[in-house]
């Protein structure tokens, strides 16, 4: 009996040790657990967050966010100092992240702060985040979010902050977020929220800042806001909100910023808005239907520092005294009824010493201009007075508004000469004094504006010549001479303004002379005024290298001669008046194959023969051929006689004498084509020179990520989409450097596509030429979803594809090419092969030589790409003819493929191949 309870007591002793130990063996592993990595649940939960973000920047920002280090060490998570670390603070900001926003967020249940801002996050802001009650902060802005708001996050009660802002949200405001007493900062702004504002947002008794501008919200603003006794800034503007401002805003004192503009809201200011809102600053409300007058307390605002009104219906006098409002920066009264009998006013702002943007445009404001205007702020850099009635000179002292950038005193009385100190304005780049009564010369120091972009004289009673000094505005896009009494001749200076010069208008003048063969310099010219002039001479057939051109007005003048068959060229062409000058000739029928024509006249002139009947010709109501009696045919509404034969023999003979100089010229070239490339064999044999361009090492390539190039491409949008090939799709993109590139996005879905991309990269990695389109880096990475995305960026070519140039593609707006243009094409192209097969360390063949493989930059040269069917020879033997190659697969595209791949490589098939590549694209681009 004793020795069993002997035992008994052991084996319970025993028991009660192990337990013992056991416990305290646990308790270790647990103690160690938390040692290490503190919460295991906030943990798991960051790194879920982490495998949410796709674009590979887990090995960059997020690279440390692993078991090496306490989560609380990770970069952008901060714990509390309590012994149990929890995550308190998220802040991730500006890393450029991209992915989606983990709902294991909701599991970090201690989090005050949330800072994703200014990344690349999209898809909806999870429901969970609703359940962290100790949240003080949300900002997600600048992202692409999607989806609403969660109602949910009325549980976090003890949110200061939320900031949805610069994302792609959507639906309703919710009303329940009117139970969040203690927000103070409250921003919707450029989302895509609908609906009214919800009127309980009233008793977010707390808050300072509500902007909920830029979407599409509509109704009245509720007058519950005007409980907001402690708002500093409402800003509301543009969005569809109508009816009026509530009155109880204007008595909210602690307001500072109102910002209301492009609604449809109605009403008037009210008289005492100078006493209810003593803080005010900013006050904005352009683009709504406003009216009444400006309240004479206004002046009491002392701190206003911007006031723009305009766009709406004020009417009555401008207070005289604004100049008490020292701090005024921006005012803008502008596209109203305001009338006054003197300017006053405008001479008082020149004790606002901060004003830079003063706009009193298209009012009924008479009165001479004071002087004073001249002692304005040296900061001033917008003075814009036009569409009044106000008279007198501009004063000389005008130079000493250093600061001005745009200078407007259109359609009003004034007069006088302009003041050459106009020219010391070196920082102007827009001048505009059209439609006054100025007279004079045009002073020579306008062209020492360096900066100026837009010269608009036009409407006054400015003679003798035009400066030829204005070539030397190399900004100048916009120059506007129209309707004075200028004379002389045009200056060919003008059209060395090649690249910029968009707008060129000099009609209703007295010049004379030619149109000078410069002409056709301007590259960029859209709009090309020099009617009822007294310009005599043949048109130049110049004029159709002005590829931009959508407006072209002859008209009124002495122009003879016949109408140049390049005017066919201008494809873009809208508006053509060549009326009422002394043409002559045949009606050239490439102009019928102007698809974009809208008018065209041609009346009173002396031309003859048959009149075409198709293309633009087939709509009697864009077209004007009267007084010109010899014309003939056409569609039956031009109400012409019907044609002789004789009419229609000499229109066949003269299509025959242009066949036959076709036929004639077009060998010859090709002959002397041919001896340029024997001479350029003999030159290579004679002497081989390497490439005077070294091949790119890996360390000169850009580095560029799917993220980047997303963004360069708008997305890769079809707004961008510039060429697809066999492979993928070509993009016009900006990098952020501001280069302009072209990117070829490859289509992995097609077989051999990644085949293809290894190809380009081998064959254009080592490298270089003038003739080869530039390679500047590749990409290959993971896109948004997570698949495989491979591209390739190369130097952009703003003139296109040869192909489409060779077919006078009207969705291009390209023209023809002249013989010399295609010699030199041809050449360029000749000299890229010599490289390719003779030059290069490891010769490669182009496998898929044709139009649309050739690239034109700005100055036409010619580059060849798509090198994705490109062969290298990896060996030549010198004891026999065969040939390696990395690729025994048929290549090309039909007709450009040369015939014989099937068989085996020797060097006589190989040279009898690149003879056809080059044989077939030479016949395109000469022929």
């Amino acid at each position: 009996m004793s020795l069993t309870i002997f035992f008994s007591s052991t084996f319970h002793a025993f028991l009660l040790l192990c337990l013992s130990l056991l416990s305290s063996e646990c308790f270790t592993i647990r103690t160690v657990a938390t040692t290490k990595f503190g919460n295991d649940t906030d943990r798991l939960a960051l790194l879920e967050f982490k495998n949410r973000i796709i674009n590979g920047d887990s090995l960059g920002a997020l690279g440390s966010w692993n078991d090496s280090l306490h989560f609380c060490q990770w970069p952008g998570v901060t714990c509390g100092r309590r012994r149990h670390q929890r995550v308190t603070v998220l802040n991730l900001q500006n890393l450029d992240l991209l992915g989606t926003i983990s709902p294991y967020i909701g599991n970090l249940t201690f989090l005050q702060t949330i800072n994703l801002q200014n990344n690349f996050f999209h898809g909806a802001i999870p429901q969970e985040v609703g359940h962290l009650f100790r949240l003080h902060n949300i900002s997600v802005n600048n992202n692409t979010l999607e989806g609403e708001i969660p109602t949910n996050l009325t549980h976090c009660y003890n949110l200061r902050v939320l900031d949805v802002k610069y994302n792609n949200l959507n639906g309703k405001i919710p009303r329940e977020l009117g139970s969040l007493s203690k927000l103070t900062s409250f921003y919707l702004r450029r989302n895509y929220f609908i609906g009214p504002i919800p009127a309980s947002l009233g008793n977010l008794s707390s808050l300072r800042d509500l902007a909920i501008s830029e979407n599409g919200l509509e109704g009245n603003v509720p007058e519950d806001l005007g409980r907001l006794t402690h708002l500093t800034y409402l800003s509301i503007h543009l969005n569809n909100l109508s009816g009026m401002l509530p009155n109880s805003l204007y008595n909210i004192s602690s307001l500072k910023i109102i910002s209301a503009s492009d609604n449809q809201m109605h009403g008037s200011l009210p008289p005492d808005i100078g006493l209810t809102l003593p803080n005010l600053s900013f006050f904005s409300i352009p683009s709504n239907r406003f009216t009444g007058g400006i309240p004479v307390t206004l002046l009491n605002i002392s701190k206003l520092e911007t006031f723009d009104i305009g766009d709406n219906s004020f009417g009555g006098t401008v207070p005289t005294h604004l100049g008490v409002l020292r701090n005024l920066y921006w005012l803008n009264i502008a596209y109203n009824g305001f009338e006054s009998d003197e300017l006053s006013f405008l001479a008082s702002l020149a004790n606002c010493s901060y004003l830079r943007v003063l706009n009193v445009n298209d009012n009924m404001l008479r009165g001479s201009l004071p002087s004073a205007i001249a002692n304005l702020s040296i900061r001033l850099e917008y003075l814009a007075l036009g569409g009044n009635q106000i008279s007198g000179s501009i004063p000389t002292e005008i130079d000493n508004l250093i600061s001005l950038l745009a200078f407007g005193v259109e359609e009003n009385f004034l007069t006088g000469k302009i003041p050459p100190t106009v020219g010391k304005l070196q920082n102007l780049n827009e001048l505009n004094l059209r439609d006054n009564r100025f007279f004079g010369l045009i002073p020579s120091s306008i062209c020492n504006i360096t900066f100026l972009y837009k010269l608009d004289l036009g409407g006054n009673k400015l003679g003798g010549r035009i400066p030829s000094s204005l070539g030397n505005c190399q900004n100048l896009q916009v120059l506007k001479l129209d309707y004075n009494n200028l004379s002389g001749t045009i200056p060919k200076s003008i059209f060395g303004l090649s690249t910029l010069l968009t707008n060129l208008s000099l009609a209703h003048n007295s010049l004379s002379g030619s149109l000078p063969l410069e002409i056709g310099k301007l590259q960029n010219i859209g709009f090309l005024d020099v009617s009822e002039n007294k310009l005599s001479g043949e048109i130049p057939t110049t004029i159709g290298d002005c590829f931009s051109l959508e407006y072209l007005s002859l008209e009124g003048n002495f122009f003879n001669g016949t109408i140049p068959l390049t005017l066919g060229s201008l494809k873009g062409i809208r508006i053509l008046d060549l009326s009422r000058n002394n043409l002559s000739g045949w009606i050239p029928e490439d102009v019928e194959n102007l698809a974009f024509l809208e008018s065209m006249n041609l009346s009173f002139n002396n031309l003859e023969g048959e009149v075409p009947t198709k293309g633009a010709f087939a709509n009697p109501s864009i077209i004007s051929v009267v007084g010109n009696d010899k014309l003939c045919g056409g569609i039956m509404e031009l109400h012409l006689p019907i044609c002789s034969s004789n009419s229609t023999k000499r229109r066949k003979s003269s299509n025959t004498k242009v066949l036959i100089s076709i036929t004639t010229v077009v060998p010859c070239c090709f002959l002397l084509l041919s001896c340029f490339l024997i001479i350029l064999y003999w030159k290579r044999n004679s002497k081989r020179k390497p490439s005077d361009t070294p091949p790119m090492n890996d360390h000169q390539l850009l580095k560029v990520s799917y993220k980047e190039l997303f963004q360069a491409t708008g997305g890769f949008s079809m707004e961008n989409l510039i060429g697809s090939g066999s492979f993928g799709f070509v993009y016009k993109g900006i990098l952020s450097q501001g280069t302009i590139v072209a990117v070829k996005v490859l289509n992995l879905q097609r077989p051999r596509a990644t085949k293809s991309f290894m190809a380009e990269c081998n064959a254009l990695r080592n490298i270089r030429h003038r003739n080869l389109v530039k390679l500047l880096t590749c990409c290959s990475s993971l896109d948004i979803i997570g698949n495989d995305f491979k591209a390739l960026v190369f130097h952009y070519m703003p003139n296109g594809s040869l192909d489409e140039w060779l077919h006078l593609d009207v969705n291009t707006h390209r023209g023809s090419l002249n013989i010399l243009q295609r010699l030199n094409i041809a050449i360029d192209v000749a000299t890229a092969l010599d490289y390719l097969h003779h030059h290069c360390q490891t010769p490669i063949v182009h496998c898929d030589l044709k139009p649309s493989n050739v690239l034109l930059d700005n100055d036409m040269t010619a580059h060849i790409s798509d090198f994705g069917l490109a062969k290298l020879l990896l060996q030549v033997s010198n004891d026999s003819c065969s040939i390696q190659t990395s690729s025994f697969r048929l290549k090309g595209t039909i007709g450009y493929t040369a015939p014989g791949n099937l068989l085996f490589y020797t060097l006589l098939s190989m040279t009898i191949k690149l003879i056809h590549f080059f044989s077939y694209f030479l016949i395109r681009v000469i022929c």
